[in-house]
């Protein structure tokens, strides 16, 4: 599978498939996977703020790269000064009609913005679309502030591939290892690594393995979902956050970090 996607990938477009936009927009409000990813995200964010000792009164300015259709964006709001950049107009149009005026459309690989403007830069599953992580990950590193903090968050294992990654033009998911050598290769120092949802592995994996066998091929996994069970299940991935705060997980769909600008 690596073989595979290693040699497709410089002809995938950068943007993802345009109709995952209108589907992302519409579920990651209540979708179990974006409602508990946010929970666990807060709580890095959170940790990443108290970290960072601002001044009394002053709020951090973050910048979401990758922002998408915009939920994270709200999120992050709630902490300090939210910006976003995509390269997708599509997903800027979406983040401008709820209300998100800060966003400007962009390359991760040549932001445009000037050194050291931002306190906290997110790439929340974004690396693992771009043709040179590394040129991305500089300018995520270019942007920040001496002893910013970037929070990246991207899919793990290759072996984990499935429909979400082909629709997504994903160029590749990460282990830990990998994604802590391209961080630190950027001139970043690694401060936090570990894995994420670990809850629901089991049951991707065997779903991922299952479509694979059967030539199932949704228009995005993200419409593979039992409404009924969103509540619960989001609670449930989302209670993560509590174990993230004490120690780093084995193993996970996802993979998490946090690194820090140190000149």
């Amino acid at each position: 599978m690596a073989s595979e996607v290693e040699q497709t990938a410089k002809l995938l477009p950068r943007e993802m498939q345009r109709h995952t936009y209108a589907i992302m927009r519409e579920v990651e409000g209540s979708h179990w996977w974006f409602a508990g990813r946010r929970r666990i995200l807060e709580s890095f964010v959170r940790e990443i703020v108290e970290e960072l000792k601002l001044p009394a009164g002053q709020r951090p300015r973050f910048l979401d790269v990758g922002c998408g259709t915009g939920a994270n964006l709200e999120m992050l709001a709630q902490f300090g000064e939210a910006e976003g950049v995509d390269v997708s107009e599509d997903a800027l149009a979406f983040c401008r009609a709820r209300g998100l005026a800060d966003v400007r459309r962009g390359a991760a690989e040549a932001l445009p913005y000037d050194d050291g403007e931002f306190d906290v830069v997110t790439a929340l599953d974004v690396v693992e679309h771009l043709d040179d992580d590394l040129a991305g990950l500089g300018e995520m590193r270019r942007v920040l502030k001496i002893d910013g903090r970037a929070l990246l968050f991207v899919p793990a294992f290759m072996w984990l591939w499935g429909v979400q990654d082909d629709v997504s033009h994903h160029r590749r998911r990460y282990t830990l290892p990998q994604l802590r050598a391209r961080v630190e290769a950027a001139g970043l120092a690694v401060e936090r690594a570990t894995y994420a949802n670990v809850t629901f592995f089991a049951p991707i994996l065997a779903g991922r393995v299952l479509m694979r066998a059967l030539s199932l091929r949704p228009a995005s996994e993200n419409n593979v979902n039992v409404p009924a069970l969103n509540g619960v299940a989001g609670r449930v991935f989302g209670a993560e956050a509590h174990w993230l705060r004490r120690f780093n997980l084995p193993f996970g769909v996802s993979a998490i970090v946090v690194a820090r600008r140190v000149s």
